[in-house]
């Protein structure tokens, strides 16, 4: 097993292999030295780009959420959750290398006893900027630059085809239904992306950013009155098992704005929007379903 060191800023590492990377993290930037052969992640994001690259993963969680990436669990083992790594399995697995990001992000001291850890964390301000920044290290990182340039090729084409389609068409509003309740999320939210990177007019101008988004009610929905709706089923993102959110948003007050009446009420793929937000594949099937939908709209 090749030996690694990882070389932040503040950190003493400084040996001198004939491979290194310097790639950008959520800590900043970070000097790898020596290229990773054993691997766990935990990021879903991180998951499904690296699966993108065809990078073999050797560790991954219990839950991997989209169905795309269930064939990862063969020949990999199981080292914890999203939440809380299982140290006892990573140490058994020996990894040179472990990958942790967004719900995983706490734990990296842990992780850092264990091998060197690096947090992937991406914002939700500019994911795309995120996402061709995460890409690009995981090229350098795992020497599969064609690939990352291959696969950026093609986000960068679906953020085209996607802008193309939402031109002209109307204002939005994204929606978050967690079982019976709503939330709302504008430009500087997590979601916000999809307006930004799209340039698709908010409905609501004056929303919280927060990265929760903002509990509203039906009420709101029916006076925003917005062209089209933009939904996230958080319960089908994470299987709950609670109420849909076609059952939640089929009342008297939502079926009278203009996006309900014209039919123009996207059900966005929910864990590729919630779970593995920023990873260029999950990334790419949101964007395919908004283009697909604003296609069909004149």
């Amino acid at each position: 097993m090749r030996r690694l060191f990882i070389g932040l800023a503040a950190s003493a590492f400084c040996a001198l292999n004939a491979f290194a990377a310097e790639i950008d993290t959520a800590l900043g930037p970070v000097t790898i030295d020596g290229r990773p052969e054993t691997i766990a992640v935990y990021d879903i994001a991180a998951i499904d780009t690296l699966d993108r690259l065809g990078v073999q993963i050797d560790g991954v969680p219990d839950t991997l959420y989209l169905p795309q990436l269930s064939g990862l669990k063969d020949g990999a083992e199981t080292v914890g959750t999203i939440f809380e790594p299982n140290l006892e399995a990573l140490s058994a697995l020996g990894p040179d290398l472990i990958i942790v990001g967004g719900r995983s992000s706490p734990a990296i001291e842990a992780t850092r006893r264990v091998a060197p850890s690096i947090d992937m964390t991406m914002g939700g301000d500019d994911l795309l900027a995120d996402a061709r920044s995460r890409l690009a290290a995981y090229g350098a990182l795992f020497a599969v630059e064609a690939e990352a340039d291959e696969a950026l090729r093609e986000l960068d084409a679906s953020v085209e085809a996607a802008r193309k389609a939402v031109a002209g068409k109307g204002n939005a509003l994204i929606l978050m239904t967690s079982g019976p309740k709503i939330s709302a999320y504008g430009v500087g939210s997590r979601f916000g992306w999809v307006h930004e990177t799209l340039d698709l007019p908010p409905a609501v101008k004056s929303l919280d950013a927060a990265n929760h988004g903002e509990a509203v009610s039906f009420e709101f929905v029916r006076d925003a009155d917005p062209d089209w709706l933009i939904v996230l089923d958080r319960a089908a993102a994470i299987g709950s098992g609670e109420q849909n959110a076609k059952a939640t948003l089929d009342n008297a007050l939502v079926t009278e704005t203009k996006a309900w009446k014209s039919g123009q009420v996207i059900y966005i793929p929910a864990a590729d929007f919630y779970i593995a937000a920023g990873g260029v594949q999950a990334m790419g099937r949101v964007l395919a379903a908004i283009t697909e939908a604003f296609s069909h709209s004149q």
